[in-house]
């Protein structure tokens, strides 16, 4: 049977509970990449791993106004053969927050598209677990085709810059290009000045404040 690596931090939502009521082999540790890592070998002995990261409706709508997403993203794709995005909720996420709903179907298309992971909305806990057992089995199934493992597509540079940019705030893909174009390298565009960053079209006093204060700013 195969083994779910669980983070331990996921207990009080009581997937774990569910997993073992299914008969599932739950190991819990503190993870430093994914919620749920889930592998199995292949008839050739190569390991196969499937790295899940799940997030609340409200988790998710958080992680995109604070640019945690994009790095969580970042690792994910860089550290597993088969990357997942689980959404759990039965809300309507465009009620939930004072988003604009094309903020977060950009988001979501550029989970699919930008970065090629696939996203599974689940209802709940239960609903998670279902998914999560589905998976292990369809892996533990397919465990004697050496074709199930395929090279882990990394992020070409151009992409790590721009995805490095898009977290400070206010900037998006177009943006972050648009500086890129203006600036050439991350680095000068971090010791750029407010009045420099105001250069680039739809940068204005506000947003170029921001930025700064990202930078600038004593980590507390």
């Amino acid at each position: 049977m195969i083994k779910i690596i669980i983070d331990h931090r996921e207990r009080p939502s009581g997937i774990i509970k569910e997993l073992i009521k299914r008969g599932l082999e739950v190991e819990e540790k503190q993870l430093e990449v994914a919620d749920f890592i889930i592998q199995s070998k292949t008839i050739d002995d190569k390991i196969v791993s499937i790295g899940i990261e799940k997030k609340s409706l409200n988790d998710f709508l958080n992680s995109i106004a604070d640019k945690r997403l994009i790095k969580q993203l970042m690792n994910l794709k860089d550290n597993f053969d088969i990357p997942l995005f689980i959404l759990e909720g039965n809300d309507n996420i465009y009620a939930l927050r004072n988003f604009h709903p094309n903020a977060i179907r950009g988001m979501l298309a550029s989970i699919i598209i930008d970065f090629q992971i696939p996203v599974l909305n689940t209802k709940g806990c239960k609903d998670t677990a279902s998914f999560l057992e589905i998976i292990a089995k369809r892996l533990e199934k397919k465990r004697s085709f050496s074709s199930l493992l395929g090279k882990r597509k990394q992020l070409t540079l151009k992409e790590q810059q721009e995805l490095l940019i898009e977290t400070l705030p206010g900037i998006g893909s177009v943006l972050s290009k648009s500086l890129l174009s203006e600036f050439k390298t991350v680095k000068k565009i971090i010791n750029a000045n407010e009045k420099k960053l105001q250069n680039v079209k739809k940068i204005g006093a506000i947003k170029a404040r921001k930025i700064r204060e990202v930078i600038e700013k004593e980590y507390m």
